[in-house]
């Protein structure tokens, strides 16, 4: 059965808000705003000023965990700086989930993880709402609602053993093993799976906002400038319908600033991730558009 995505061209706080509210789904509790708080001299990130006033509404804390590459963000000191200078702090409570440590979530029908590593204060959260960049990355192709509930709620630890499909959890040691990029892009449909059954699907609800179109992730501390115009802000209850529509979005757009963009996505086999996520029951690609 196709699932629905709705859509708004207009990318403002205000519309945020009411693609938020076209959804349907209260979020209940103690909620969680699951963003990507921006590698220290980046800029793509999505901007406090642009996300207040929903995160207001839900009441919501701002919740990260630390990276497994070495940047600015791979130690809670660090990330704290970056938190605080990038304004999320004077908006909002934030939460580094990580910082005390990891739990295990198990992963069920999948085939690289027995079991995904995320940070220890999930446990404190009753509901989340995925508020992702969708953009470029140059490991998985795009960062979309799939990555931000993969590698986003991964510990550090946890993110090794995504990039590394499960072979280790040392941050060093997992960039220099070979290289195995389906079974990367599987892993993280993987740990969305654990992280989708563990706080239940009736709990989640994904927006992802299609501007400053990079090639690379917020993780970036260099991002290539975008070279496609802004899109609008999409929103679903099903993070694989709305991937999968964030990615036929750009590789259908008439925009010929998409051309490095495409060229990221093809090549990393970005839609591996929305394939395998359907496969085990993370969701459906099946999905229709309505314009709010």
């Amino acid at each position: 059965m196709a699932k629905t995505v709705y859509f708004t061209r207009e990318i403002t706080p205000e519309s945020l808000i009411r693609i938020y509210d076209a959804l349907g789904r209260e979020l209940k509790g103690k909620v969680a705003v699951k963003i990507s708080t921006g590698e220290p001299g980046g800029h793509n990130f999505l901007q406090p000023a642009f996300i207040r006033g929903l995160v207001d509404k839900l009441q919501g804390t701002i919740v990260e965990c630390c990276t497994a590459y070495g940047g600015n963000r791979d130690k809670p000191a660090d990330h704290w700086k970056a938190i605080r200078d990038h304004g999320f702090l004077g908006i909002a409570p934030c939460d580094l989930m990580d910082e005390e440590g990891e739990m295990q979530l198990p992963v069920g029908g999948g085939k690289r993880l027995g079991y995904n590593l995320v940070g220890d204060h999930l446990r404190r959260y009753d509901s989340m709402l995925v508020l992702s960049h969708f953009k470029g990355h140059v490991a998985g192709g795009f960062g979309g609602a799939l990555k931000n509930m993969s590698i986003g709620i991964a510990s550090r630890n946890g993110k090794a053993r995504l990039h590394s499909a499960g072979r280790t959890a040392d941050p060093d040691l997992c960039w220099t093993l070979e290289a195995d990029q389906d079974g990367f892009l599987e892993s993280m449909a993987e740990a969305c799976k654990s992280v989708k059954d563990y706080l239940g699907a009736e709990n989640i609800a994904y927006i992802n906002v299609a501007n400053r179109l990079s090639i690379d992730c917020d993780c970036d501390s260099h991002p290539h400038e975008p070279e496609m115009a802004d899109i609008g802000i999409y929103a679903s209850l099903d993070p694989v319908a709305l991937d999968q529509c964030c990615y036929d979005a750009i590789m259908n757009s008439p925009d010929p600033g998409k051309a490095s963009l495409v060229e990221r996505m093809l090549s990393r086999h970005a839609i591996h991730t929305v394939e395998w996520a359907s496969e085990i029951g993370v969701g459906e690609r099946e999905y229709t558009i309505e314009e709010i």
